[in-house]
C-alpha cells in the first residue's frame, strides 16, 4: 500500500480551512482522514475513525483540552470539519478507572461532554481514543490487517508479523471495555506504533497527522506482504458456470422474493449488483455454505449487512422458475434463522431488545454475483460494497489459514447495541421509498416535472429519453437518478433501456409513460405516413413500454402502476390535429385493457388528460400559432379555461405522483387543464 500524503496537497488543506476555528493541525487532521477514507481497502462507507487532541474554548471563552473526534456515520472519505464531534477530555479521561458503564450513561455522557450541544454524536470508539495519550489517533477496518485477524491463531499470527511493533488487543465489546483492554494494552509497551484490534481492525498513532497515517500505511503494508508471501489457492471451484440467465430475468425474481406485504402495501427494496472475478471464485466455491455463512469480518458491518448473506441456488439449476421458487424459499428460510438467532440472543439479555427486520441485506447467487439489499438505492450500494470488502478479507484469510468471525453472541450484542443502532435511526419514510419509477420523455418539461416530484416523494427515477444528452443534464439535477438513452419507437432500445434500469435498481414498479409530439395535418388530406408516424410514437411506444413494465412487475409479483399521458385530444379533438388524437384516443383506450387485464395481477393503469402545457410540444411557436388562430394573445391562449388560469408542468407531475399514490384506483382519467367542459369525461 502506498502514501498519498503529499506536503502540496497537505499545504492546500491548510490554506482552504485556515481560520480562527481551524488552524494547521486541525486542517491536517481533516486531510489525512480524508485520505485514509478515499481508500476502500482502509475503509467502507462511514466506517473507520480518527481524533485529534488539542486546546479549545468552551461557550464561556475558557481554554478547556478537548479531543476532536470523528462524529459518528461521517463518511472519512468526504468530511469536512462538521463531521467531527469536539468533547472535553477530562471527563472522559476519568472513566479509566471505571468498571462499567450503561449504554443510557454512556450515551447521556458523550452528549454532555460536547463543547457545541449542537454537534452530532461522537464516535461509539471515542473512549479509546481518549484513554491514548497522542494527539493524532487513526483507527480503520483495513482488509488486510482483518485477513490476519479473523484466524483462529489470529494473535500469533500478528505476532509473527509484527512482533513488538504492534499492542494487540483481545476482542472486546466496543465502548468502555475496549477502550479500558486497549489503554491497559498500550500501557505494557508505550513504543508501539499501533494497535492490532481482534476481529475489528486497526489503530495507529502519532504526533503529527503524518507519521500517524504513514504508519497506518507501513503496518498495513506489512500485511499485505504478509499474505503475498504465504497464499495459497483457495475456494475450489463448485464447477458453477457463469449464469447464462440474464441479470435482467434474476434482478426481479430477488426483489419480489425479498418483498413483503403489509395490508395493501408492499414493502420493497432496492437491489445493487456487484460481479468481479474475485467475487464469482467467492460465490462459486464449493464451501460457500461454509466460509459465506462463518459470520462478519469486523463488527461495524453486522449493522448494514446482517451477521451472514442469503445463499441462493444458481439460476440456471432447472430454469428461471425453479428459481423464482427456491429464491422465495432461501429468504424464508432466512428470516427464519433470523428469528432463531434472535430469540436465542435476545433471551441471552432479558428479553429487552425488540428485533430489527429479519431480511436479508446481501444475495450470493453462484454463476452470477451478489446483491446489496436496502430500502433506498444508497443503502444497497452499501451493502454490496461492504460485501465486496468482506470477500476480499475472506478470500486473503482463506488463502493464508481458515476465516473465523466473532461468535453469535457478538455479533448480536453489536448489532443490537444502542448507541451504534443510533446511526440507522431515520426520519418517517417518504411515500414512495424503495419504490423505481421509470419516466419516458423525461428531458421534456413534463417528463422532468415528474422525474423531481417522484423523486422528492422518495422513489429511484430512472429517466429515459431519445435525447441522451438533454436527459443526462436532467438527472443530473436529481440526487441518484438513471438516465439512459431510449428510442420507445424502437423494440431493442426499450429492452436494452429496461435492462439498464434493472441492473441499477433490481426492478422497477411506476411507469410514467409520457413520450410524445404532435402531428397536425387536416384528417382527410394527411398523409398515411404521418398517420403511421404518430402512432408509433403516440401509440405503439406506449404499449411498448407498458409490456415491458408489465413483464417485470409481474415477475416480481408485487403490483405495480402504469401511468399514461393520454392528452386532451383523446377526449375532445381539435380541427388539424387528428394526426395526434387518433393514436391518444387509442392509448385511452390501452389504458382500460390494461387495467381490465392487469388488476388481477395488482397492476394498476390510470392516466392523465392534459391540455396546453408548455412544453416540447406546446413551444413558443405554437402557442403563438394557436393564439392568432383564435384571435387572442398567447397569454389568454394559455389561460383560456374555467379557471382562468396556466396549468404547468409540475401540476402535471402532481396528478401522476396523485395517482402512483391511488392504491385502490385504476382505470381512472385525472384531468389537469384548469377546466374544459368539451374534453370532460362522461
Amino acid at each position: 500500500m502506498r502514501s498519498r500524503w503529499t506536503d502540496a496537497d497537505a499545504q492546500a488543506a491548510i490554506e482552504r480551512y485556515g481560520s480562527a476555528q481551524i488552524d494547521q493541525h486541525f486542517a491536517l487532521r481533516i486531510y489525512s482522514t480524508r485520505l485514509l477514507g478515499q481508500n476502500p481497502e482502509l475503509v467502507q462507507h462511514g466506517g473507520g475513525n480518527t481524533s485529534l487532541k488539542s486546546a479549545m474554548s468552551d461557550v464561556f471563552g475558557d481554554l478547556v483540552q478537548a479531543l476532536r473526534v470523528k462524529a459518528s456515520g461521517a463518511d472519512m472519505a468526504v468530511i469536512e470539519p462538521s463531521g467531527f464531534a469536539a468533547v472535553r477530555l477530562e471527563p472522559l479521561q476519568k472513566l479509566r478507572s471505571r468498571a462499567t458503564l450503561s449504554e443510557r450513561d454512556m450515551g447521556r455522557l458523550l452528549r454532555a461532554s460536547l463543547l457545541d450541544p449542537d454537534a452530532p454524536n461522537p464516535s461509539v470508539e471515542v473512549l479509546l481514543h481518549a484513554f491514548l495519550p497522542h494527539r493524532y489517533i487513526d483507527h480503520t477496518h483495513a482488509s488486510a490487517v482483518l485477513s490476519l485477524t479473523d484466524q483462529p491463531d489470529g494473535a500469533a499470527i500478528c505476532g509473527d508479523v509484527y512482533g513488538e511493533t504492534i499492542g494487540y488487543v483481545r476482542y472486546a465489546m466496543p465502548g468502555l471495555p475496549l477502550a479500558r483492554i486497549s489503554g491497559d494494552v498500550y500501557q505494557k509497551n508505550l513504543q508501539v506504533e499501533g494497535l492490532i484490534l481482534e476481529k475489528h481492525g486497526i489503530f495507529t498513532f502519532g504526533e503529527s497527522a503524518r507519521e500517524s497515517y504513514e504508519r497506518m500505511i507501513a503496518l498495513v503494508t506489512r500485511a499485505e506482504e504478509h499474505i503475498a508471501k504465504h497464499r495459497k489457492a483457495v475456494f475450489v471451484s463448485a464447477a458453477v458456470p457463469r449464469s447464462g440467465a440474464h441479470l435482467a430475468a434474476v434482478g426481479p425474481v430477488l426483489r419480489g422474493a425479498c418483498a413483503r406485504k403489509h395490508g395493501h402495501t408492499w414493502q420493497r427494496c432496492i437491489l445493487a449488483f456487484r460481479d468481479s472475478p474475485a467475487i464469482l471464485d467467492f460465490v462459486n466455491g464449493a464451501e460457500l455454505g461454509r466460509y459465506g455463512q462463518a459470520g462478519i469480518v469486523t463488527p461495524d458491518h453486522v449493522l448494514r449487512i446482517k451477521p451472514w448473506p442469503l445463499i441462493l441456488s444458481a439460476p440456471d439449476n432447472g430454469g428461471l422458475a425453479e428459481f423464482k421458487t427456491n429464491a422465495a424459499r432461501a429468504v424464508a428460510e432466512f428470516v427464519a434463522k433470523y428469528q432463531n438467532y434472535f430469540t436465542r440472543q435476545n433471551a441471552r439479555v432479558g428479553n429487552a431488545k425488540k428485533m430489527l427486520d429479519p431480511l436479508p441485506r446481501v444475495a450470493l447467487v453462484p454463476g452470477l454475483g451478489l446483491f446489496g439489499i436496502g430500502r433506498r438505492n444508497g443503502d444497497a450500494a452499501l451493502a454490496a460494497d461492504i460485501a465486496v470488502s468482506a470477500i476480499d478479507t475472506i478470500r486473503h484469510a482463506e488463502a493464508i489459514g481458515r476465516f473465523a468471525s466473532l461468535s453469535e453472541a457478538d455479533m448480536f450484542d453489536m448489532e443490537y447495541w444502542s448507541l451504534e443502532q443510533a446511526k440507522l435511526a431515520a426520519a418517517k419514510e417518504q411515500p414512495l421509498v424503495a419504490q423505481v419509477a421509470v419516466i419516458t420523455g423525461a428531458a421534456g418539461s413534463i417528463g422532468a416535472a415528474t422525474a423531481r416530484i417522484f423523486a422528492s416523494a422518495g422513489a429511484e427515477v430512472a429517466l429515459l429519453d431519445i435525447n441522451e444528452r438533454a436527459v443526462c443534464d436532467v438527472a443530473k439535477t436529481i440526487d441518484g437518478a438513471l438516465a439512459v438513452g431510449c428510442d420507445v419507437t424502437n423494440a431493442a432500445s426499450v429492452n436494452h433501456a429496461f435492462e439498464r434500469v434493472i441492473e441499477a435498481f433490481g426492478g422497477m414498479d411506476i411507469l410514467v409513460s409520457n413520450a410524445g409530439a404532435a402531428w397536425q395535418g387536416r384528417i382527410g388530406e394527411v398523409e398515411e405516413s404521418v398517420l403511421r408516424q404518430s402512432f408509433e410514437l403516440n401509440f405503439y411506444a406506449h404499449q411498448r413500454v407498458a409490456q415491458a413494465a408489465v413483464q417485470i412487475m409481474r415477475a416480481q409479483g408485487t403490483g405495480g402502476c402504469l401511468l399514461f399521458n393520454v392528452s386532451k385530444q383523446a377526449v375532445n379533438p381539435g380541427a388539424s390535429f387528428g394526426p395526434y388524437g387518433l393514436p391518444k384516443a387509442a392509448t385511452l383506450f390501452l389504458v382500460r385493457q390494461y387495467a381490465l387485464e392487469c388488476g388481477c395481477d395488482g397492476i394498476r393503469a390510470n392516466a392523465v388528460n392534459a391540455d396546453r402545457i408548455r412544453s416540447g410540444l406546446v413551444n413558443d411557436a405554437f402557442i403563438a400559432e394557436r393564439a392568432r388562430a383564435r384571435g387572442v394573445s398567447g397569454s389568454e391562449y394559455l389561460t383560456d379555461n374555467l379557471l382562468r388560469c396556466e396549468v404547468t408542468a409540475d401540476d402535471v407531475a402532481e396528478a401522476f405522483l396523485h395517482l402512483a399514490l391511488e392504491l385502490k384506483t385504476t382505470a381512472s382519467v385525472t384531468t389537469v387543464d384548469g377546466g374544459n367542459i368539451a374534453a370532460a369525461l362522461r
